[in-house]
């Protein structure tokens, strides 16, 4: 048996801890009072009898209690609830000693897995997770009401970012960018001015990119779409000296050819330096800023070829990838891009269907950018087109004093996610019980976020200028709080779901794709939206539905409910819940019925929804993935390809592993040969993977995956 401490870490049950705590308060009463061997077995037996795989160590006190009770030991129970209380006055003292010295050793399993993006080795990034360790411990014991952190541990709901919870800073945003840019900003006490170029507005985005990163725990957007401006700048700047140099002396074509020479090179070094400041750069939460590049050619646009342009350069630098420390192209893991189809590139004759083209040929070696459809993003957000943040989540329409809708420039506050699985164990095929047991746990839910809420109201706009007083949220006064932008619905909270499919499991026995599981499915995805609109008109607040993508949460759920309740077919014998309302991985549906089935749900999901399908590299295959794009516009708001090729792990290598003269699987650039550190795809077996949807008929689509 596991038992959880309140730190939330699992230790082996010791009863011998059980006898020494006992044995502390015998030692307060006379020798009749006292608890004797016998007594002490006879506890242990009856707690291990339980058969229980996970117990909270409060759980395990509250029997001994209960157990000294029933043996008319009366003195000894509240001698042992006096050195319970004393215990817990010590722990409330500090309880991150062996979870910080376990980060400094490099001995911390957890928190070195818990983000891919952050090296535990590097003194920066320890510093952070140090503060995070404070910062979660603090929120456990002191500032959440104790019935959410045990809920918390208990699996009934995840409180997200409680190691950033005891500061006053937020999740994820949209940056104002354009205010920015064009109306100049302030970092480090130091003015900068609007941009007068291209190259200028690139560096200077990358500033500032890095400082909202520092100062916030989530992800931000920056809408490229801004910066065709600044590439005309650059244009007329390049034609007025030239034509100064060389009017009358050569031909008007001549100048022009030499202005976009120079235009071309100017975009090319610009769209370099944000990829590689980006990925270069260290904030100070001890990793690369966690950024997502939208990328939006709108037909009404006056720049539309200027911007046309930069995302043509950051497709193509995309495609080409990062050396890495050993000089392999690499795909880089941010920015991330995220790519609309309109009607002018939507593969269906349009002016930019070739940079659509560019984006399917990069999605094929590199995973980005992901698709937005601006067809059905209009459908669910009142005609508009914007980024989701960072972190994938969607703000809900929202408008000024002018009657303006405005997205960039807002953020949400916290995000908190519902175990809906287990609430399907609770029920225990009761339905009814279902629906009540939702409620009660849907309402914990949202004390928890307005836990949230309540610990940023008074928040000065000094806490950090970047984003309140020099344009990246807001332009308020020093001293000014931010408490308009916490109401009124321009900031969201969001409630995040995991494991719709393995809940309709549960309760209705089969799976959301058959019509009595979608009908299910579908009613369980309007209660939580419906309680998410509630919650709004209870409180004014801007609470949103937001199908998140936390796969490590996923495992988290998964892992706490079979210690808890056992092994249940196809729910926790997996080891892993689907992610919101997405299809299993063992489904038995290709990528086109997958896209349409889970886009009812996206339109029910406005606070965020993403769809993926994965494929083998499909380079040699790109009509296929076209295919898929086309039906992404016209079926589905968001969705992404995972793409699976031949991988090394040791040196990065991403084309195709060899077979060298000995038989055995090497990696043609660095020599590697040790399997565990080789991914291998083949596409020419015919087997079709289940980690793999099936985009087309042919068997050069369908892959067989081996990890050796």
């Amino acid at each position: 048996m596991k038992v959880i401490k309140r730190d939330g870490r699992a230790v082996d049950f010791d009863k011998q801890k059980i006898a020494i705590a006992i044995g502390k308060a015998n030692e307060e009463v006379s020798k009749k009072e006292r608890a004797n061997k016998e007594d002490i077995k006879e506890i242990t037996e009856y707690i291990e009898s339980l058969g229980k795989k996970r117990m909270l160590v409060e759980d395990i006190q509250d029997i001994i209690e209960q157990k000294l009770m029933e043996l008319n030991k009366y003195d000894l129970a509240k001698k042992y609830i006096v050195y319970r209380y004393t215990r817990a006055l010590v722990r409330k003292q500090n309880t991150t000693d062996e979870s910080i010295l376990g980060l400094i050793r490099n001995e911390n399993k957890e928190l070195e897995e818990e983000n891919s993006n952050k090296n535990t080795c590097l003194a920066s990034t320890q510093r952070d997770y140090i503060a995070g360790e404070v910062s979660r411990d603090l929120t456990r014991r002191l500032l959440l009401p104790e019935k959410i952190t045990k809920a918390d541990q208990e699996g009934v709901l995840h409180f997200h970012d409680a190691d950033y919870f005891i500061q006053p800073i937020f999740n994820c945003c949209l940056i104002n960018i354009e205010d920015m840019l064009d109306n100049g900003t302030v970092m480090n006490g130091k003015m900068i001015e609007s941009p007068k170029s291209f190259q200028v507005a690139c560096t200077v985005t990358t500033q500032i990119i890095a400082a909202v990163a520092s100062n916030q725990y989530g992800g931000q957007s920056v809408d490229m779409i801004h910066l065709g401006k600044y590439v005309r700048k650059s244009y007329n700047k390049f034609k007025e000296k030239l034509e100064e140099k060389y009017k009358g002396k050569v031909s008007d074509d001549v100048i022009e050819e030499m202005v976009q020479d120079r235009l071309k090179a100017e975009v090319s070094a610009g769209v370099q330096t944000i990829q590689y400041q980006i990925n270069t750069l260290m904030t100070t939460n001890g990793q690369s800023p966690f950024v997502t590049l939208f990328l939006h050619l709108d037909p009404n646009d006056e720049y539309i070829k200027e911007n046309a342009m930069i995302i043509e350069e950051i497709l193509t630098q995309r495609y080409q990838g990062i050396k890495n420390e050993k000089g392999v192209y690499v795909t880089p893991a941010f920015p991330k891009l995220i790519y609309v189809l309109d009607e002018c590139n939507n593969l269906t004759g349009g002016e930019y269907d070739y940079l659509t083209r560019l984006a399917v040929k990069c999605s094929a070696k590199r995973m980005y950018p992901d698709y937005i459809s601006a067809k059905k993003m209009k459908e669910n957000y009142e005609g508009n087109i914007f980024s989701p943040m960072g972190c994938r989540s969607f703000l809900s329409p929202w408008k000024d004093e002018n009657g303006n809708y405005k997205f960039e420039g807002r953020f949400n506050q916290g995000v908190v996610s519902i175990n809906l699985p287990q609430v399907g164990i609770v029920a225990d095929g009761d339905e009814e019980k279902f629906w009540k047991e939702l409620d009660e746990r849907l309402e914990l839910c949202k004390e928890a976020l307005m836990c949230r809420h309540y610990a940023l109201l008074g928040t000065k706009s000094d806490i950090s200028p970047i984003h309140w007083q020099y344009g990246a949220i807001a332009r308020l006064e020093k001293g000014e709080t931010i408490d308009k932008l916490l109401k009124g619905g321009y900031s969201t909270l969001s409630l995040g779901y995991i494991g719709v499919y393995e809940t309709t499991k549960l309760v209705k026995g089969v799976s959301h794709t058959t019509k009595e599981g979608h009908d299910f499915a579908i009613k369980l995805m309007k209660k939580l939206r419906d309680t998410t609109k509630k919650w709004k008109e209870e409180t004014g607040l801007g609470f949103a539905l937001y199908g998140t993508p936390a796969e490590s949460l996923c495992y988290k759920f998964a892992r706490i409910d079979k210690e808890r309740f056992g092994t249940i077919e196809d729910v926790t014998d997996k080891g892993y819940y689907t992610n919101s309302y997405h299809v299993d991985v063992r489904e038995k549906i290709d990528a086109f019925e997958k896209l349409k089935f889970e886009s009812e749900f996206q339109n029910l999901s406005t606070g965020g929804a993403i769809s993926y399908i994965e494929v083998p590299n499909m380079s040699n295959n790109l009509e296929a993935l076209e295919s898929v794009v086309k039906f992404i516009y016209d079926n589905i708001q968001y969705a992404e390809f995972n793409t699976k090729s031949d991988y090394c792990h040791e040196c990065g290598f991403d084309g195709e592993i060899i077979i060298n003269d000995n038989n055995e699987w090497e990696c043609p650039n660095c020599g590697n040969k040790n399997h565990s550190k080789l991914t291998v795809v083949r596409r020419t077996c015919g087997y079709l993977g289940e980690n793999f949807w099936n985009v087309g008929k042919t068997k050069e689509i369908k892959a067989r995956v081996t990890h050796l």
